[in-house]
């Protein structure tokens, strides 16, 4: 199927201001592109781009004074699956791990493992371990967290959610992660697309939406703690240890989001 999507965010700036922007679809769908979702601006201005250190697409720019939008719209080809599911992937002992994994099993900005841990291995310390024991956190959070855009805070740490038990997908996903990492699976915070293809009608307004990947057997599969189930057209944009390594949008300095529209659908 072809799939359009893309995003339109209306800032209104006080003065010139730098901005990053991290809005392009990852280059693993690159194969599946048919319209390069460029990031533009208006009105327009010099962007210039580079690769973080987790290998993300970025761009930087400084918004004029006034009101600014960033846009992209891209087509993808997509193959109309859910989301792979390998319930025999196993768990890789720490001493086995890549190297490359290890900061993932640390704890960060939004989730503090050192807070949790103790919860954590009462909660899943007895569970199957591999990919069962993933889903079981993400059972647990989809259950004890109850979600809603009116809890949305962005300084929500994955302790604080658990103790609240009310967020947004990033704080389902930060929790999700946090619980991971006590357990010695490498998780990292993914951002991007998320369609409702296949879903119950009626579609909420399209965001962004945030997930989790986990390293088992070798690579790194997708997991859901929000909405806890397998879905169809997912578009990664980025990833990183948690939220504060993939804003989607950072400002520095004084600026107010007007408005914003984000869509992925099938398209004809």
């Amino acid at each position: 199927m072809r799939i359009s999507l893309g995003c339109r965010l209306d800032f209104e700036f006080p003065k010139s201001t730098p901005m990053l922007a991290m809005l392009n679809v990852d280059d693993t769908r690159y194969c599946d592109l048919e319209r390069l979702d460029y990031l533009t601006t208006t009105p327009c201005v010099p962007i210039e781009s580079y690769r973080d250190v987790f290998g993300n697409w970025c761009s930087r720019l400084t918004a004029p004074p006034g009101t600014f939008t960033l846009s992209t719209h891209g087509i993808f080809l997509d193959s109309g699956k859910k989301d792979p599911v390998f319930p025999a992937a196993y768990q890789h002992v720490v001493e086995d791990l890549p190297s490359d994994t290890f900061v993932f099993i640390l704890g960060s900005r939004y989730c503090d493992t050192d807070l949790l841990s103790e919860e954590a291995w009462r909660l899943f310390g007895n569970s199957q371990t591999g990919w069962a024991r993933v889903q079981a956190i993400c059972d647990y959070v989809h259950q004890h967290v109850t979600f809603g855009y009116e809890h949305a805070r962005a300084t929500r740490t994955a302790s604080e959610t658990l103790a609240e038990r009310r967020g947004v997908c990033r704080d389902y996903t930060h929790l999700a992660i946090a619980f991971c990492r006590c357990m010695n699976i490498p998780a990292r915070y993914c951002t991007g697309y998320l369609s409702d293809i296949g879903e119950p009608e009626p579609h909420p307004p399209g965001d962004f939406a945030a997930w989790m990947e986990v390293f088992l057997a070798n690579r790194w599969w997708v997991f859901d703690p929000r909405n806890n189930q397998r879905r169809i057209a997912r578009f990664l944009i980025g990833h990183g240890r948690d939220a504060a390594d993939v804003p989607l949008t950072q400002t520095f300095g004084e600026n107010t989001l007007r408005n914003f529209k984000v869509w992925t659908e099938i398209s004809d």
